[in-house]
């Protein structure tokens, strides 16, 4: 069901932002949360199999409008200058939810029912919908670009060196994490209370990357792009030696996180700087582009496990960075963006 969303939120990315681009966003943004509500309630009440995966892929495909409203108004509310850093608080809110609202529906799927968990949600989705409602004020699409002006985006070559890069970074972080509670389970050896403590505290890392990426991408974007994939690196080959102990793996995994933060803004930037003048198309293949690294990093992984052991998941992440950085290194000598974000 996570590939099924992820693989569906890649085909739907670059299209819905696109359709939805002359719209209202708080229209935009209450049509998708609304469509989210009832993708919960209907999952709570049917036991037919088609229904729940059409609950499921309704929603996935409406996702990116929500998305890149909420990426472009985070980053029209301030300067150029910071916008990576008001981008990085919408992340930030991505990677609280995560910590927060997942491991609170598993508990609830688990210990009551699956439906008590898509009550959860549909009640969060439901309180975030009337605060939007409510506090939001009206945002019109001041100036309307045409598709074929956005489209046009697709003919500059740094747009596909960014969306390769992109494929390949996110590629690199889910075709190791997708595998982090098996990789605890069989190299670490650690027990199931333990487990799910490292996966919070990557997810609380994952939080503090997001608030330093704001600030590495603000104070030098190209210089944080560059240096991500040998940072990255570093920490899987560390736990390529290491992974069988417990304590160096956690300390990894912290360490993990924070660059998985870092990363998830890196890949917003890279994209939308290479397309700055179609803010609402960039979003949406940025959002395509992770979508689709998740699920082929997670197919790769799951065939070098398969093939040579949980131990060699790392190497998925490694072969994926060391791709990436031929392309932002490609994409640098092509035409090196400012440093501003631009949206």
């Amino acid at each position: 069901m996570v590939s099924l969303f992820a693989l569906t939120v890649a085909v739907s990315g670059p299209t819905m932002p696109l359709l939805f681009s002359g719209i209202n966003r708080k229209k935009a943004m209450l049509l998708v949360l609304g469509i989210f509500v009832l993708g919960n309630i209907v999952s709570i009440f049917t036991s037919n199999f088609a229904i729940a995966i059409i609950a499921r892929v309704v929603p996935a495909i409406f996702q990116p409008i929500y998305f890149t409203a909420a990426f472009i108004v985070a980053a029209n509310s301030v300067s150029k200058e910071e916008a990576p850093k008001a981008v990085s608080k919408v992340f930030i809110g991505v990677s609280a939810g995560m910590v927060l609202g997942v491991p609170i529906a598993s508990f609830l799927a688990s210990t009551v029912s699956f439906q008590i968990s898509m009550a959860f949600f549909a009640i969060v989705n439901a309180i975030v919908f009337i605060a939007t409602l409510v506090y939001f004020p009206s945002m019109p699409v001041k100036e309307r670009l045409s598709y074929g002006a956005q489209l046009s985006v697709l003919k500059k070559q740094i747009t596909w060196l960014s969306i390769v890069a992109v494929i390949l970074l996110n590629s690199s972080i889910f075709g190791v994490y997708s595998y982090l509670a098996e990789y605890l389970k069989t190299v670490t050896n650690i027990s199931g209370k333990s487990i799910s403590l490292i996966l919070v505290l990557f997810g609380g890392a994952n939080i503090i990357g997001n608030i330093v990426a704001g600030k590495l991408l603000t104070k030098d974007a190209i210089k944080t792009v560059v240096s991500f994939p040998f940072a990255l690196g570093a920490v899987y080959i560390i736990l390529f030696f290491t992974g069988q102990f417990t304590v160096p793996m956690a300390i990894m995994t912290l360490v993990w996180g924070i660059l998985a933060g870092i990363g998830s803004n890196i890949n917003q930037y890279w994209i939308t700087s290479a397309a700055p003048e179609a803010p609402d198309f960039a979003n949406g293949l940025f959002l395509s582009s992770v979508n689709l690294g998740t699920t082929i990093g997670t197919a790769v992984g799951g065939l070098f496990i398969s093939q040579l052991g949980t131990q060699y998941v790392v190497l998925v992440g490694l072969l994926s960075l060391v791709l990436s950085l031929v392309f932002i290194i490609l994409r640098n000598n092509k035409n090196t963006p400012t440093k501003q974000l631009s949206i």
